[in-house]
């Protein structure tokens, strides 16, 4: 064996290399977080373009109403056009639509007409019925049996106050200091085809709460179950804990079976056998039959669990939406006996009672308590000066997995909106599996929302406000609507569009790599070599605003208006060297006013890594992917972070402002914007101080 003789020079080297080799490795991998040390962004990866968009077409716009009693209601967010929370339809054939608003009415709307009518006030059936405080106080929710045609059945959940604190017991053990009643009530229809209800009513359920939010938030029943099946006619019950479920009296009551808060219960209103009588306590419960424990729970260990569906195709699996208190929105894959971990955990990190602030990582020993973590989830990125007790402005509403036929683009596609923002989400149902360890979890897609002219929107846009109070919605086919408290309406999701898919023709540019294609900034910088264009030195900040140092503009071909540009491009410049970047212009129409994607390594700050546009003025960011304004700020995942050649495109969208960025031929944009600045002007490739080349340039286009 050769004996390596380590000379002084050589010896340097080598230790040089290998701390900069250790610098490099410790850079590229995430930090680890000790089991102390507070997690800062807990789900860092945020949701990413989909390309995808929802059209939508406005079909209702349903009654204003008011809180009851109204002159208690103090929280803004409660004094919306209406409150209503869902739609669905009713599972008798006859197309009619029902839509629960918490104020206290059941409409039913005509399928096809879109026309509306009060088919049962269920506020004034109880004289204690409470609506003004709690975001889901009031009537909650309806579901109807699945032979509702042939028995009239129905159900709903409605919370009371008042003189029933002292008149009217629960039924399962209430928290200590009981302010309202969550009563699920089941309604039997005379004639299940009238428009109107005429019928009796009975209560099954009372469940008591300390707490004004976090009630009984849904109630279904399994639409894949059939008659003869164990899981037939059988209601499951979404029950909150309370809102207090992780501190004084009430801290635990997630985790305690011997309570219903924080719990998914399972029941069945044809049977008898309850304590209470009024119900029956399905056999194959998972604790069915057990001493000390509430035998209706079907799962535990929840905060707000608001809203849960199965899947009518694939595994048929059920999905429940969980709204977190610091950071986490979660989906989980809920079975049989499952303990999501609240107040213990919040999604799959530690929660501390004591801290009001963050999550922190899971203990070593982790796996012996059993828990069951998300199979999706996103974190609220909180911004630095907002209160650690304040709405941060995030809440999951849990739509379905998209099963239809009119539809195809959504197929397996398990739709998601933000409730506060209206952000339109999804995952998919084949990325959804369980993780014992909680770090796997499907990835999250951001839909884009068009009217149906094909002009881009916003769910605050639509609903007029900020908060938008949105939720999905389905009909009897498994078609989608979006319904939003801000203003009461109601649309239907009539199709789906590509984000920035305009039409870019006729005009196509290729084989530009001549000196007499390009016009420098700085000629003397750049190398043309008849297959590449080279930035072959750095540029230097120019007097004015500040933009890219360096760029060059393609002549060749006329003034663009729509564009796909398409190209390969690499960063010369070391990857031991900071602040890489390359730069591709676009709707350019001087020095000072034109867009530019912005490619680099770095996503934590603000000049990189997004779309800008100089506009006589420093650039701004105008990508969607950028929270500046958070505690860990970031942007897109890094385009570039190696010296080899990648492939880029960059569509724009004249007439709508839609801007795509493509790396790597990835059908999903790595950044999206939309702005209307710049209808035409000229493309061009650069770099602020870098140097990096380009080759392969196609654009097609059409005329500016």
């Amino acid at each position: 064996m050769t004996r390596i003789r380590w000379s002084p020079p050589t010896l340097v080297a080598f230790i040089t290399a290998l701390f900069a080799s250790l610098a490099a490795a410790l850079l590229a991998a995430p930090p680890q977080a000790r089991a102390d040390e507070p997690i800062l962004d807990p789900v860092p990866e945020d949701p990413t373009p989909s390309g995808l968009g929802l059209v939508l077409k406005e079909v209702a716009q349903l009654p204003a109403s008011t809180p009851t009693p109204p002159d208690m209601v103090t929280d803004p967010r409660l004094r919306r056009h209406n409150r209503i929370n869902y739609v669905g339809e009713v599972p008798d054939r006859s197309g009619r639509l029902y839509v629960p608003d918490l104020n206290g009415n059941l409409y039913f709307l005509d399928k096809k007409t879109y026309r509306h009518h009060v088919y049962l006030d269920v506020k004034a059936q109880f004289p204690d019925f409470f609506s003004a405080q709690g975001l889901g106080q009031g009537f909650g929710f309806v579901t109807f049996h699945p032979d509702f045609k042939r028995n009239g059945k129905f159900y709903t959940v409605h919370v009371e106050s008042g003189d029933a604190l002292k008149t009217k017991k629960p039924d399962l053990t209430p928290q200590p200091n009981t302010a309202y009643h969550g009563v699920v009530t089941e309604w039997t229809a005379a004639d299940p085809s009238a428009q109107t209800f005429r019928g009796t009513h009975r209560e099954l359920l009372r469940i008591g709460f300390s707490g004004r939010i976090h009630g009984i938030q849904q109630i279904d029943f399994n639409p894949n179950a059939r008659p003869g099946d164990p899981d037939y006619g059988k209601l499951y019950l979404a029950v909150g804990d309370g809102g207090n479920g992780n501190v004084g009296d009430n801290g635990g009551d997630p985790q305690n079976l011997a309570v219903p808060q924080g719990k998914i219960l399972r029941i069945d209103p044809a049977g008898r056998d309850s304590a209470n009588g009024k119900y029956g306590i399905p056999a194959d419960n998972p604790y069915a039959g057990r001493e000390g424990v509430v035998q209706e729970i079907y799962a535990n260990g929840m905060r707000d669990p608001h809203r849960f569906s199965w899947d009518t195709g694939g595994s048929k699996r059920m999905f429940l939406g969980h709204i977190g208190e610091h950071a986490i929105e979660a989906v989980y894959d809920v079975r049989p006996g499952d303990n999501y971990g609240w107040s213990e955990r919040e999604g799959a990190f530690r929660f501390d009672k004591n801290d009001r602030c963050y999550l922190y990582p899971l203990p070593a020993d982790d796996a012996e308590y059993g828990y069951t973590y998300p199979v999706a989830a996103y974190d609220h990125d909180r911004p630095p000066n907002l209160s650690c007790t304040a709405d941060s402005g995030n809440a999951i509403s849990l739509g379905y997995v998209y099963r239809g036929a009119r539809l195809p683009a959504l197929r397996g596609k398990l739709l998601i909106t933000d409730i506060v923002n209206g952000r339109l989400l999804y995952a998919e149902e084949r990325e959804m599996r369980r993780d014992p360890t909680g770090k796997k979890r499907a990835p999250l897609y951001s839909m884009a929302a068009y009217d149906t002219k094909g002009n881009p929107v916003t769910l605050q846009q639509l609903a007029g406000d900020a908060r938008v109070d949105a939720r999905f919605g389905r009909d009897a086919q498994g078609e989608p609507y979006l319904i939003a408290k801000a203003n009461g309406k109601i649309w239907k999701v009539v199709g789906t569009k590509t984000f920035a898919d305009c039409r870019t023709a006729p005009i196509r540019i290729s084989h530009a790599t001549s000196a007499k294609d390009w016009a420098p900034v700085t000629p003397s910088k750049w190398r043309f070599t008849g297959r590449e264009v080279v930035l072959a030195e750095a540029g230097v900040e120019r007097p004015g605003p500040r933009r890219p140092f360096e760029y060059a503009v393609l002549t060749k071909g006329p003034v663009l208006g729509s564009a796909d540009i398409t190209a390969q491009v690499r960063l010369d410049t070391p990857v031991s060297v900071g602040d890489r970047d390359v730069i591709i212009v676009f709707g350019h129409r001087s020095d000072t006013r034109f867009y530019y994607a912005h490619l680099s390594s770095d996503n934590t700050i603000y000049p990189h890594n997004g779309i800008f546009v100089v506009n006589d003025a420093d650039r701004q960011r105008i990508d969607q992917q950028w929270n500046g304004d958070r505690l860990v700020p970031h942007g897109a995942p890094p385009a570039v972070t190696d010296e080899a050649w990648h492939d880029v495109r960059v569509k724009h969208c004249a007439d709508t402002g839609e801007i795509a960025v493509y790396v790597d031929g990835s059908r999903r944009p790595l950044m999206t914007a939309v702005d209307t600045t710049f209808r035409s002007g000229r493309v061009g490739f650069g770099s602020f101080d870098n140097v990096g080349r380009l080759r392969d340039l196609t654009v097609t286009a059409t005329r500016g």
